[in-house]
């Protein structure tokens, strides 16, 4: 049973990932503050499921700012923070200056504001943790989405630098997932190839980051760590 009577927010918990993690904790027992940017149906099921929803654009400074004011009107403690919010955007000869500062902003200058805006709020709760949802592609680097990548990587290194300003008090970790769910469009060629990157070659589904994510929670000697959550793809 949870500890605390504050509640979690989790931010991008629409649909796939953070919805079924949002789910999760509510079925568990925790209040629960979730973002999304469009409503998609996930969004109704956890209104109807008790939590509160915000509209967030974190796609700018302004709107990360807007939204970091409105969620302390709705509460005065947190008892975590989950950046699950993502972008992935291509990166063409006329859109990699504007993707790329989409993704940093969503993927840093996002976890950045609201970790230090909000800090008291979780300082008001114990235990408090701060949970960056990252990606394992940022251990090797990709020659095809370097924007993606290098910002989620900095949202690596946020982990670290939050971990040490942060304690004792609060707990910040990773968690680096790679092919976790396929989309349903997705050919069979695809998922082979797809599979075939790891030594466990098994589409896991969203209860794997659940599952990390609730350790990251109840484990009170964890902090500046990120959870490889891969299959074993370094294996290969």
């Amino acid at each position: 049973m949870p500890t605390s009577t504050a509640p979690i927010l989790i931010t991008g918990a629409g649909q796939r990932v953070g919805l079924h993690c949002a789910q999760q904790l509510l079925a568990d027992g925790y209040p629960v503050i979730f973002t999304y940017r469009s409503e998609k149906p996930g969004v109704q099921i956890l209104r109807d499921l008790g939590a509160i929803a915000l509209f967030a654009d974190f796609s700018t400074e302004a709107g990360i700012l807007d939204f970091i004011e409105r969620l302390k009107i709705h509460t005065d403690s947190l008892r975590a923070i989950v950046h699950n919010a993502s972008a992935w955007l291509e990166e063409t000869p006329q859109t990699e200056t504007s993707a790329f500062l989409h993704m940093f902003s969503v993927h840093m200058l996002a976890p950045y504001l609201i970790n230090l805006h909000c800090s008291e709020l979780l300082k008001r709760s114990n235990p408090a943790d701060i949970v960056h949802i990252s990606d394992d592609v940022t251990r090797k680097g990709s020659s095809k989405h370097m924007a993606y990548c290098a910002t989620k990587a900095g949202l690596d290194s946020l982990t670290l630098s939050f971990a040490a300003k942060l304690a004792p008090q609060i707990k910040v970790n990773g968690i680096a997932p790679a092919l976790l769910m396929f989309n349903p469009d997705d050919d069979a060629a695809y998922r082979t190839q797809a599979l075939a990157k790891s030594v466990l070659g098994i589409e896991p589904g969203a209860e794997v980051i659940y599952r990390s994510l609730r350790y990251l929670l109840d484990n009170p000697y964890v902090t500046g760590t990120t959870l490889t959550v891969n299959g074993g793809r370094h294996l290969k």
